[in-house]
């Protein structure tokens, strides 16, 4: 069992928070006083079977004073002590903190998260709300029977000698744009409270509804692996989904998830992956003789797959969006000019790679290779069809495999809080950070 030498003071710390004498303690675990109050200020090492009889009496387990709760917490508390404007904390004494202190460091890790967690939401809100087309129509909608109304109001009661001809128009025209904005605030409020009747109402855009199916299925389907039911068994799924596009580009997606799927068998597919040992997509595309995109979403898409993707199409679209943890995908509109896959539309047929670090409370960092492909589905006398796509793989805090500088980039401009990107399109509206 790995003991550090703060072992001693999480024995003191657990004992006054039982509320268990120091003599006490050492008579039940069978040594003395003097020893333990040796042990307690980290001047005696600890053996397991001592430690051991010292967490049975305390009600904990061995590895709570051995190791600590606080592994996870200090790279936490590191982190939010990168964070601090002012006066830096005392980094050197983390751990003397971690081990007299377990309360406060519990909580204070606990907040640096839930701040990370907040900032988040914040951010995909605020992209939600200033780029996506349905909010923004609904507004319109509102903002347009919100004038009609005030205009015939003011008509009627600004106007003495209206002939009862007109004035039986304008409460005709006044009931009706009431009509309008009660219809219209209604369906505001059931898109932004998500109820039950969005989808029927038209409320989400049928690539959202795709990509929620898609995360309910856990972007993976076993039906159409080998020895799986196929195709036609995920067609009452399809079917139960909201508009017609939407069942467009879910059986379109299926179509190419089953094609991928039989030009990369899951089971020889992941040997070679093992295999391999960097998992590089060029070489696995030319071992299975198909092209790249096929195997980037193979790589994300398999079962409990840690990859995020995007793809996108030559306008630089995103087409679908796979999340992975920590990296913000934008909803709408263009996203970071910075992303590898946008270098890799202007250089097809050429593999593009990067260590990139997201802007944020943790500083993710994240490997992430783009690839784009080029059709001619017309031949020589027509146009050049393009399509990228960019793998997304989170980097392990230690031994991360990809080391040197790191890309800063972000989501979007307009929440992407860097304030000294070159690329910077627009203000952003989140705090700035340097």
């Amino acid at each position: 069992m790995s003991m550090t030498g703060l072992t001693g003071s999480r024995v003191r710390e657990r004992r006054l928070a039982a509320g268990i004498g120091q003599a006490n303690l050492a008579r039940a675990a069978g040594i003395s006083a003097s020893y333990l109050n040796l042990i307690e200020h980290n001047r005696r090492r600890i053996g397991d079977a001592v430690l051991a009889k010292l967490a049975t009496v305390l009600g904990v387990d061995p590895r709570l004073l051995s190791d600590g709760a606080e592994a996870g917490q200090a790279q936490d508390l590191r982190a939010a002590a990168g964070m601090a404007a002012g006066l830096k904390p005392e980094l050197e004494r983390i751990d003397e903190f971690l081990g007299r202190f377990p309360g406060w460091a519990d909580l204070l890790a606990g907040q640096y998260r839930r701040i990370g967690h907040l900032e988040r939401m914040v951010a995909a809100l605020n992209d939600r709300i200033s780029h996506d087309p349905h909010l923004s129509q609904a507004l319109h909608e509102v903002l347009s029977a919100v004038s009609s109304v005030r205009s015939t109001a003011a008509i009627l009661a600004e106007t003495e000698d209206i002939e009862p001809e007109w004035r039986a128009r304008f409460h005709s025209n006044l009931h009706a744009d009431s009509e309008r904005l009660a219809v219209g605030a209604e369906a505001l409020v059931a898109y932004l409270d998500g109820s039950e009747h969005e989808a029927d109402s038209g409320a989400v855009a049928p690539q959202e509804e795709l990509e929620d199916w898609l995360a309910k299925r856990g972007w993976h389907f076993e039906e159409l692996e080998v020895g799986g039911a196929g195709a036609k068994a995920l067609e009452p799924e399809i079917s139960a989904l909201a508009s017609g596009a939407a069942r467009a580009l879910a059986r379109d997606w299926v179509a190419q998830a089953a094609l991928d799927a039989k030009s990369l068998p899951l089971v020889a597919f992941e040997a070679a992956l093992d295999a391999s040992g960097t998992g590089d997509p060029l070489q696995l595309a030319q071992a299975f003789g198909t092209d790249v995109l096929s195997v980037f979403r193979r790589l994300a898409f398999r079962k409990n797959a840690r990859e995020g993707l995007v793809l996108c199409d030559g306008s630089g679209a995103l087409m679908v969006r796979k999340p992975v943890e920590g990296f913000a995908l934008p909803r709408h509109g263009a996203a970071c000019a910075l992303w590898p896959l946008y270098s890799a539309l202007t250089r097809p047929s050429q593999p593009i790679s990067a260590l990139a670090e997201m802007p944020g409370l943790a500083m993710q960092r994240y490997h992430l290779r783009a690839y784009c492909a080029v059709q001619y589905p017309f031949g020589f006398a027509g146009p050049e069809l393009r399509g990228a796509a960019m793998l997304i793989a989170p980097v392990p805090t230690v031994g991360g495999g990809v080391g040197g500088a790191a890309l800063a980039v972000g989501s979007t401009c307009r929440i992407c809080p860097r304030g000294r990107c070159f690329a910077r399109r627009e203000p952003s509206i989140m705090a700035e950070i340097a």
